[in-house]
């Protein structure tokens, strides 16, 4: 009977431990078959829009663009310096719309290793294009090019993303429209029937576009995760840590 109670009682401990660890998120190393990190179930996402890890195509695609834009490929602090330039006006704009802080990453992907004006006339750090620039704001022509101006550009963006969330009812198929236009997304839904980004079969450039963005957010929260040693870590809006 004593034997019993205290197997009972181990029981009870072991499963009350366990609760606590998946609830709490805290590393347990207890139990090597259940190691629960904190940060993994916001590892990964856009816009608190899970990434399905489980997926193996999904999986590849994540590990492939993480690689992508570690220092061992990318060889800068390019990335990190812009982002501790940029985000400070970038971050105030996005909240004052209600636009998610993940989209801070747009720019960076769009123009941080090569600013200027693409080969399709795109331009600024949000990459407008003149026409869509003038639709939401921005004054383009005539020796005026406001989508060099930081400030009014993410104003315009903010306007552009919120329309394309009314649409898409997603921020992640919004990010999606935003680089590959809402018209051309609209059909691939609905010739694929399918309306999660994740699930899509879409080109190559929109098909890794949320990946770079999460990936990007990945490498300038966790710098040193992703060999960044000598530079700054943004664990939260406007906040600057260094890791030397």
């Amino acid at each position: 009977m004593l034997v019993l109670v205290l197997i009972s009682t181990l029981n009870i401990f072991s499963t009350t431990l366990t609760e606590k660890v998946v609830k709490t998120g805290d590393i347990s190393h207890r139990n090597s078959k259940f190691i629960f990190i904190k940060s993994n179930a916001n590892a990964y996402n856009f816009a608190n829009e899970a990434l399905p890890v489980n997926d193996a195509r999904v999986t590849r695609k994540l590990k492939r663009s993480l690689y992508q834009h570690t220092f061992k490929t990318v060889q800068s602090n390019v990335l990190h310096r812009k982002a501790e330039k940029w985000f400070p006006i970038i971050e105030p704009i996005l909240r004052l719309y209600g636009i998610p802080d993940d989209f801070k990453y747009i720019p960076l992907v769009e123009s941080g290793l090569c600013e200027g004006t693409s080969s399709k006339g795109a331009s600024g750090m949000w990459q407008f294009m003149p026409g869509t620039a003038r639709t939401y704001g921005l004054k383009v022509g005539h020796g005026v090019d406001e989508r060099s101006n930081l400030r009014k550009s993410t104003i315009a963006a903010c306007k552009y993303i919120k329309e394309l969330y009314g649409e898409f009812n997603s921020w992640t198929l919004a990010a999606a429209a935003y680089n590959n236009g809402s018209i051309k997304l609209e059909k691939a839904i609905n010739k694929q029937n399918e309306d999660n980004y994740f699930r899509m079969s879409l080109n190559r450039e929109t098909g890794s576009y949320v990946y770079k963005l999460i990936a990007m957010k990945a490498v300038i929260q966790q710098p040193k995760k992703y060999g960044y040693k000598n530079y700054f870590a943004m664990t939260q809006p406007s906040l600057l840590l260094n890791f030397n």
